[in-house]
């Protein structure tokens, strides 16, 4: 990337990478800087923790997660359908599960944008352990990479749908979510 920050239109920006890569905080720099607004983020973890709090048990099973995807699409579709910008902040390094949110803009006509978050298993592992968090274990984090190594290419990604492709640099080329955040800038309309 150059010195001029990307511009991403307003449409669906989708963030693709594994657990630990660096999405929420990079989302979170976006904001601080007002670059993107805080209703824009649909997030898959603050939708569990809205509607299932501390349940645990009841907050991973595959009901649970058929009515947190439900109402992720349901937010995105909002926003997409009266043009705003909306960012799916989930690992989405399935196509399936990008397949869903490419059907859900393609319901408005609104552009696709992907940020990937490419990251060695190495750093992964390091920033998981960082994070503190005991819902992902580093077996999980190591087979989210090893999905998105496989199956989340930039070629594959624009297949499926996407008309724009960036890689969010990050640990591994010293890069800050602060300093990747200002490598962007997002169109409100």
């Amino acid at each position: 990337m150059g010195s001029e920050p990307m511009v991403i239109p307003a449409g669906l920006v989708v963030l693709v990478g594994p657990p630990a890569a660096g999405k929420t905080a990079f989302v979170r720099e976006l904001i601080a800087r007002g670059s993107l607004d805080p209703e824009a983020v649909v997030s898959s973890d603050d939708i569990r923790a809205e509607l299932f709090g501390g349940e645990k048990a009841d907050a991973t099973s595959d009901a649970a997660d058929a009515r947190i995807f439900d109402e992720r699409d349901r937010r995105i579709a909002d926003r997409l359908a009266t043009g705003r910008i909306a960012v799916a902040e989930s690992t989405n390094v399935t196509p399936r599960a990008r397949a869903r949110l490419m059907a859900v803009a393609g319901r408005f006509g609104a552009p696709v944008t992907v940020l990937r978050f490419p990251r060695s298993e190495a750093d992964l592992l390091a920033q998981n352990e960082e994070r503190q968090r005991d819902d992902v274990s580093a077996a999980d984090v190591s087979t989210y990479a090893a999905l998105m190594a496989r199956e989340a290419d930039g070629a594959r990604l624009r297949a499926e749908g996407a008309v724009r492709v960036y890689d969010v640099p990050g640990r591994g080329q010293g890069v800050t979510p602060a300093e990747a955040a200002r490598r962007f800038t997002f169109c409100r309309r």
